[in-house]
């Protein structure tokens, strides 16, 4: 028994290896999965990722599960699980408060009638073979304003640091939970007032200590701080921001964390322990939603809706008010992104243009414009925000197409691959392994 014992052992450690690749004996433990929602690097790259390059529904689709409910969050991967926000529709209705009456129409409804009763759900998923691990309903009500009709009322991505997973439903609430499901605490920050009721979408940032919720809506927005071990309230900033959906990036620099915010009036940096404003410059276009990267001391921020902005921030030059500074290292006023989030892959700045299957590449450094916008084959319509990984772009369409380029300063497509869905949810790289979420189903892709 003993010796079978071994042999088990020895045959889990193995697989585990094959999974992870043999970067697994030297990268840092976070690096290997795929930790928030723009990977463990939070520019969207997979390190040590080195996923296939072809695929269809006939061919390197390892398993294939449909996701009840409905949601465009990015699923997260900590060692062997995936963990998966989704809003489950029960069919019930429920009685709207008299006091909605007196909102206007797109309050109420949005893209989409929300009287209906949600789930409002966590699931964590077996990276093996797609088999629920568990499931947890976090809270289950009627949503309290629409949505846009290709939006969900489960966008933001979940946040894990391998200890505890942060799930946030925005105006349905934050939720910290152990990796196996059990509920350690929960906040309720409040009802959003999105503008036009398009829906909420900002990620928590998770942090050694603290968890940071960007709140940017038609009332009184704020950023806040809240205790990782317990979720209370550690400071909160008030922020003169309409809504924005952009997603707060946390950034080590000289000894100190900051937390970058990216919106419409006014591009913000924050002491992560005091709240403090440390550096401030005007923001981005209306309706700011790609989240910031940030690489070697330069922080890139970008948006694109009725106008294109990109800012490239040193932080060695950051204090204070740095409109017109040598603090702006380069800035871009073309093409740059409405949805999608930039990729900083090395010393390259990738951007789609607009929601189009248009790409640029940019030299982070310098701000010269290797290529672009290039037209991605297929690729009409995209949402989700590219990935990279193994020296290669990969770009998921809303009708089911993903597109692979070729790592580099030349433009080069390597293949054109579509399945039997669409994708609002980012590529996600761990191992030898490609994820991606679409509108009904989760694949595994791998060879």
């Amino acid at each position: 028994m003993r010796n079978r014992r071994l042999v088990v052992l020895l045959v889990t450690l193995a697989s585990s290896a094959a999974v992870l690749g043999s970067s697994a004996n030297s990268a840092p433990e976070a690096e290997l999965y795929w930790p928030g929602w723009r990977g463990p690097l939070m520019t969207g790259t997979a390190p040590h990722a080195t996923p296939p390059v072809e695929w269809s529904e006939t061919k390197n689709v390892r398993w294939k599960v449909e996701v009840p409910g409905q949601g465009s969050a990015t699923p997260v991967v900590w060692d062997d699980r995936l963990f998966v926000l989704t809003a489950v529709p029960t069919g019930e209705r429920a009685e709207p408060p008299a006091s909605e009456g007196d909102l206007p129409e797109w309050r109420r409804r949005g893209g989409q009638v929300p009287d209906e009763i949600h789930r409002f759900t966590i699931l964590a998923l077996s990276r093996k073979d797609g088999a629920t691990l568990w499931k947890r309903v976090l809270r289950e009500g009627r949503p309290h304003e629409g949505t846009h009709a290709t939006a969900s009322w489960a966008s933001a991505s979940a946040a894990t640091d391998g200890e505890v997973v942060i799930a946030s439903f925005g105006s349905q609430g934050l939720y910290a939970l152990t990796l196996d499901g059990e509920l350690l605490w929960e906040k309720d920050l409040g009802d959003m007032t999105i503008k036009l009721a398009f829906g909420e979408g900002s990620s928590p940032a998770l942090g050694k200590k603290r968890v940071f919720v960007q709140w940017d809506h038609e009332g009184e927005s704020f950023l806040v701080a809240l205790d990782r071990q317990t979720g209370q309230e550690v400071w909160r900033q008030a922020r003169e921001e309409k809504t924005s959906w952009a997603s707060p990036l946390l950034v080590e620099h000289e000894g100190r964390t900051q937390v970058i915010t990216s919106a419409t009036n006014q591009v913000r940096s924050y002491d992560a322990d005091t709240g403090d404003v440390v550096w401030e410059t005007p923001g981005m276009t209306q309706n700011a939603i790609p989240m910031p990267v940030h690489q070697d001391g330069l922080v890139f921020l970008t948006s694109g809706f009725r106008g294109n902005a990109l800012l490239a921030i040193k932080l060695a030059e950051a204090q204070g008010d740095i409109s017109g500074s040598p603090a702006i290292a380069w800035s871009h006023d073309r093409d740059t992104p409405y949805v999608p989030s930039p990729l900083l892959y090395g010393s390259e700045l990738y951007l789609v243009k607009g929601n189009k299957g248009l790409l640029s590449c940019f030299d982070a450094r310098t701000g010269e414009q290797h290529y672009g916008p290039e037209r991605l084959a297929d690729v009409p319509n995209v949402y989700a925000s590219p990935m990279g990984a193994a020296d290669r772009l990969y770009v998921a369409g809303r009708e089911g197409t993903t597109v692979v380029i070729q790592r580099g300063p030349e433009f080069k497509i390597l293949a054109t691959n579509v399945l039997d869905d669409g994708f609002d949810a980012s590529p996600v790289a761990v191992g030898a392994e490609l994820y991606l979420r679409g509108q009904k189903y989760l694949y595994r892709i791998s060879e």
